[in-house]
């Protein structure tokens, strides 16, 4: 399911990554957090969990604005935002490329995601959180 606020959302990514290729490779390196690589692959957990759970009938967006409190909390510099919204992306389109219809298979994917989306939300906030 793409709407025009998909399509606008990855234009601008696309323009970000676009205008970072003329910067000089120093320029180009982006800040990281020592969560970075748990909060990437939540990043691609919630873009599974948004896919699988319109699939299986919930009508809604609730998972991709949980990606988007996600990003508005961290405040991300562009190019790390810009890998955030990637594995996001990533996330939803594997699962796009596989399932047409819910099935026993994409109920049990949902589980697993919950199951390990809840578990890294618990560690970046149990080790990093305030």
């Amino acid at each position: 399911m793409f709407t025009a606020r998909k399509y606008i959302g990855a234009i601008a990514v696309a323009a970000t990554l676009l205008s970072s290729a003329t910067l000089p490779a120093h320029a180009q390196i982006s800040a990281t957090v020592p969560y970075d690589e748990k909060l990437t692959r939540l990043a691609e957990v919630l873009g599974s969990i948004h896919y699988l759970r319109n699939l299986c009938g919930e009508i809604s967006n609730d998972w991709r604005d949980e990606m988007q409190d996600m990003l508005v909390a961290e405040n991300p510099e562009p190019f790390r935002r810009a890998r955030l919204i990637a594995s996001f992306n990533r996330g939803y389109r594997t699962f796009d490329s596989i399932y047409v219809t819910c099935t026993d298979q994409a109920l049990a994917a949902i589980e697993r995601y919950m199951a390990e989306g809840l578990g890294l939300s618990r560690e970046i906030n149990n080790r990093y959180g305030e």
